[in-house]
Formats: structure tokens, C-alpha cells, sequence
């Protein structure tokens, strides 16, 4: 389980958000709640959840309807979302996992059960996730040799540059925080200084010569081509 992992829980109920939010953050998470569709989309924007708990019967918007709405957009292809119905039929659970979904759980809920199916899905992630070569667009990203390779030239960045680079490119479009870059890329036992992180940005973009990581204001950082 990656305890700085963030959750996002939208139902219309507010006790099923009271319970699964309180057995999620005693479980490390960090959790934020929407209590209809359209604030699942407005909180999924603001927050860029690591994973996403939509009720399937919500109102102004249905869960099928978010989850579509998410996927179609590139910052959420790699999200993870888990649908709750209080419906218990095949057919449903279909046109869940068919909008996009990863899993479904039903009605009524049993916290143990829910947070042992996220934490699988966590778990499942980090085995298939990060792969040691990324290729975006004439751009290839070599974790094995810490190489950049940029329209056949070959680029050596210092490690935390390259490994600052790789965590932002694995997820186009993602916008990573800063807190979270500096746990990712430096680790917990490591204290460096705010600023480190803008230094690293600034000479990546120099030795790449485009600017390809574009600055959220105030948040962090994402990698766009």
C-alpha cells in the first residue's frame, strides 16, 4: 500500500463517505469526497486522485457517466476506478468495467473487504507500472542506461534529473506535487530544500532544449509533448 497515495470518494450517502473515508485514512490514505457527479469532476481536477470510488447512482451526473467523462481525458488514463452499486446484477457490472472502470464493489459495504480490494488494485499498479523504457514521441527515457535519447542524440542528465524526468513522464499530463516529487525522487530521509526541485526542473529543460514540463502554479509539476 502507498501510504501517500490519494482517494477520491464520491457518493451521494454521507455516511458511506464518513465510513470508507475514516477506514481509509486509518489506513494511510488520503482522502477527499464529493457527494454528486458533477463535484466528483470538479474534486478529480483539483485533487489528481491516484484513484477514484464513484457511486454508480449518483446525482446530476451517474458514475458511468464520470467515469466515461475521466477516460476520455489523457491526465486520467492511468487512474484508478472502482465503482459502488447497490445494484447486484451482471448487467451492470458490465457497463461499469465497459465506461472504464478497474473494479466494482457492491452494496452495502464492508470496509475490510473495500479497503483489501484497493489496496490489491494498488498493489497490481506498482507490478505493472514505471516501465524501465519510455518512448513519447521522439523522445526515449532509458531507465536501465539513465540515458535520454531526443531525436537520436543522447542526453546524460545527473541521476535525480533523470529520475525526476522518468517519475514526470511515466504519467503525461499528471500533475505531480510537490510534496510528492520530493518523496518520490529524494525520499522521506532525505531533507532538501524546496528550491531543490526548481534547480532540477530548470537543467532539465536546459540539456533537453524544449520545454516539454510545464509549472502548475502553486501545486507542481506535469510532463507534456
Amino acid at each position: 500500500m502507498n501510504p501517500k497515495a490519494t482517494i477520491l470518494i464520491a457518493d451521494d450517502e454521507p455516511d458511506i463517505l464518513e465510513i470508507v473515508g475514516f477506514n481509509l485514512e486509518k489506513e494511510g490514505y488520503q482522502v477527499h469526497t464529493a457527494k454528486d457527479g458533477r463535484e466528483a469532476l470538479e474534486a478529480a481536477a483539483l485533487y489528481q486522485p491516484d484513484l477514484i470510488i464513484l457511486d454508480m447512482m449518483m446525482p446530476y451526473k451517474s458514475g458511468i457517466e464520470v467515469c466515461n467523462t475521466l477516460r476520455s481525458q489523457p491526465a486520467y488514463k492511468d487512474t484508478l476506478i472502482v465503482m459502488l452499486t447497490a445494484l447486484n446484477d451482471e448487467g451492470n457490472h458490465i457497463k461499469g468495467l465497459d465506461s472504464g472502470a478497474d473494479d466494482y464493489i457492491n452494496k452495502p459495504i464492508s470496509p475490510k473487504v473495500l479497503v483489501s480490494r484497493i489496496s490489491a488494485l494498488f498493489r497490481r499498479v506498482q507490478k505493472e507500472d514505471n516501465p524501465k523504457v519510455l518512448k513519447i514521441g521522439n523522445m526515449t527515457i532509458d531507465a536501465i542506461r539513465f540515458v535520454v535519447m531526443l531525436e537520436n542524440e543522447e542526453l546524460i542528465l545527473a541521476k535525480k534529473e533523470f529520475e525526476l524526468l522518468h517519475l514526470l513522464a511515466s504519467k503525461p499530463g499528471r500533475v505531480f506535487l510537490r510534496n510528492e516529487i520530493l518523496s518520490l525522487v529524494w525520499g522521506n530521509d532525505v531533507i532538501v530544500g524546496d528550491r531543490t526541485i526548481d534547480v532540477h526542473i530548470r537543467k532539465i529543460r536546459q540539456k533537453l532544449g524544449i520545454d516539454c514540463i510545464t509549472t502548475v502554479k502553486g501545486v507542481g509539476y506535469k510532463f507534456d509533448w
